[in-house]
């Protein structure tokens, strides 16, 4: 099968993109014939070493993957031909999804449901994942609660405002003007231009009571805003950090008992992933989930693919059809 991988961590240029026996399932494995697949910052951190993990090599590069299951093992509940995803490849041992063909064990295996198209199956998988993860696993989010949502207008957030309000939630969000659009589409009750230099201010304006659950998806983590805004005793969430080093307000913290929750999807347990993906699924069947998608490419482009993540040069997801 043709694949792109690795014989070794390093930069970029270490992708091959060449043929690979094609892997034989495990007895609780399936083996996915793949359709699309997703690029995520992530595995370029895998690739490049700058995120331990167990690999072997030659490693194949890759998280996500929407396809049609080939065979399945004994010990799984799956059927050849059936259409199913998976978004925790490529890590902690198991091979990534940038392949033709990719063994998926069942327990991170997930139907794909009828009408749904792949493209967009592919492109939510890992967004949509995080903010479960955020609001669920890490955030105690609780119907009635206001949330902000800082950069609404990526898939990560586009995601997080629409489960959000699923939840019952009251969502603050705030992106660029021309994204405003979408975060009203996506669910969100008032949004802010990120840039205003009063946020805080209309933050407060708008939920006189604080936020319960703050949560800036960009990654530009503003510490001092998140603990302004948030109710005494409320949450903040942390994830896809830049190398930037905040300013870290410990007084304001701990004497409103407002808590830090660093979380990555990583490290997220298979029951958590299944719970998730079934969130997911029922989204995506009522058409609450949408996806901005910057470019399908082929196989042959995988360094291409790292090089645009590593330089932050891509507004929304890149796909890959192999």
């Amino acid at each position: 099968m043709r694949a792109a991988y690795v014989d070794r961590l390093g930069p970029v240029e270490e992708i091959v993109v060449g043929e690979l026996g094609v892997p034989v399932p495990g007895p609780t494995d399936v083996l996915v014939a793949a359709e699309l697949v997703a690029a995520n910052p992530v595995d370029t951190l895998v690739r490049s070493g700058r995120y331990p993990t167990s690999v072997p090599f030659p490693f194949v590069v890759g998280r996500d993957v929407v396809g049609a299951v080939v065979a399945a093992g004994p010990g799984t509940p799956f059927d050849g031909g059936e259409r199913v995803w998976s978004n925790s490849l490529g890590h902690d041992g198991r091979q990534g999804s940038f392949s033709e063909y990719a063994v998926v064990p069942a327990e991170r295996c997930y139907r794909l449901p009828g009408g749904v198209d792949a493209g967009l199956a592919a492109a939510v998988a890992h967004p949509a994942a995080t903010a479960y993860l955020a609001w669920f696993v890490h955030g105690g989010l609780r119907p009635g609660q206001w949330v902000y949502v800082g950069g609404g207008g990526g898939n990560v957030g586009s995601a997080a405002i629409a489960m959000a309000r699923r939840a019952g939630a009251r969502v603050l969000a705030s992106a660029q003007p021309r994204d405003h659009d979408r975060c009203r589409k996506a669910g969100a009750n008032v949004i802010f231009d990120y840039r205003d230099p009063d946020l805080a201010g209309h933050l407060r304006s708008a939920a006189p009571g604080g936020v319960d659950v703050f949560w800036e998806t960009s990654g530009h983590h503003d510490i001092g805003l998140a603990v302004d805004t948030v109710v005494t005793g409320g949450r903040v969430l942390l994830s896809a950090a830049t190398d930037e080093r905040p300013a870290f307000p410990v007084r304001d913290l701990y004497t409103r008992n407002v808590s830090l929750h660093g979380f990555v999807i990583s490290r997220a347990t298979v029951s958590q992933l299944a719970d998730a993906a079934r969130l997911i699924n029922d989204m995506l069947v009522a058409g609450q989930l949408s996806a901005r998608i910057a470019e399908v490419l082929p196989l042959q482009a995988p360094g291409q693919v790292h090089a645009r993540l590593e330089a932050g040069a891509v507004t929304g997801r890149l796909l890959v059809r192999p």
